[in-house]
């Protein structure tokens, strides 16, 4: 059966297309993962756009899109997006940051589709768009197969961790996050023990963390950190910040894998099966 992981957009705060970031990609967070007929999306940066042109090709026809919360590197591909404008297709999109709150995930897809910041509305899209806002924490089902736990993360304006089980097989998406030194995050930990996979907010090194206090974003060093205490089986290094060019990120790969096997740096167009 199978279980796969697409790296569509990798990038974090802004997309960054040069040639000084191409080996690595410049798109702007957007992970598939495929479990045999069922497809879930994590977040709907400028990476949703190729997502959407590969999706076309396919025979499935629904989706999850499921945001991890709604800063703009995570919900400007969503107009452009082309199985939104494909009546063939439904989609139910969830949000885990928002619930209790004056503007529930339609509202704030819609608000950034409006005049003048965008010529073409919400309502265009001819897809069964179906919105959900849920409270952090709770777990549902996706199919009768499909497990799907959440936990809230520290992030300004809220964001939300997911974990989704399947086969026997989990993958832990955990950003945007930012950590407090020494003082390891409880409810990762328990998100994310004995999974398979953990996609992890690494924008800052160590150092660059030290100045960026409040800022909401963490290291590779303390998602390795995280992923050993809970028996993690591996790590992906992802949410690279955009001043991280592909020589920069080269030495963040050297120096993580010389602390660990157990991680590696996710890169555009990169695909994990964990069959």
């Amino acid at each position: 059966m199978a279980f796969e992981v697409c790296f569509w957009g990798v990038r974090g705060t802004i997309a960054c297309p040069s040639m000084s970031h191409a080996r690595y990609g410049g798109n702007t967070s957007c992970v598939q993962l495929r479990l045999d007929d069922s497809v879930i999306i994590f977040d709907a940066g400028t990476g949703i756009r190729e997502l959407g042109n590969d999706l076309q090709k396919q025979k499935t026809r629904e989706a999850h899109l499921l945001m991890s919360h709604t800063h703009w590197d995570h919900i400007n591909g969503f107009p452009f997006f082309a199985p939104g404008y494909d009546s063939n297709w439904s989609f139910k999109i969830m949000a885990g940051h928002l619930s209790g709150s004056e503007s529930g995930i339609e509202e704030v897809l819609n608000a950034q589709m409006v005049s003048p910041m965008f010529p073409v509305p919400l309502e265009t899209m001819q897809a069964k768009l179906n919105f959900e806002d849920f409270k952090a924490g709770e777990q549902f089902k996706i199919a009768s197969n499909v497990n799907i736990r959440t936990a809230p993360l520290r992030h300004p304006n809220g964001a939300t961790g997911y974990r989704v089980e399947y086969n026997g097989k989990s993958v832990c998406y955990i950003t945007d996050t930012e950590h407090i030194p020494e003082k390891p995050d409880q409810n990762i930990l328990e998100l994310i023990e004995d999974s398979d996979l953990v996609i992890y907010d690494s924008t800052y090194t160590e150092e660059e963390f030290l100045t960026k206090a409040g800022w909401g974003h963490s290291t590779w060093n303390e998602g390795l950190s995280l992923c050993q205490s809970a028996n993690v089986k591996k790590l992906a290094i992802f949410h690279h910040d955009p001043n991280h060019d592909d020589d920069f990120m080269d030495g963040i790969e050297a120096e993580a894998l010389s602390t660990s096997e157990n991680c590696f740096v996710a890169r555009e167009g990169m695909i994990i099966s964990l069959d």
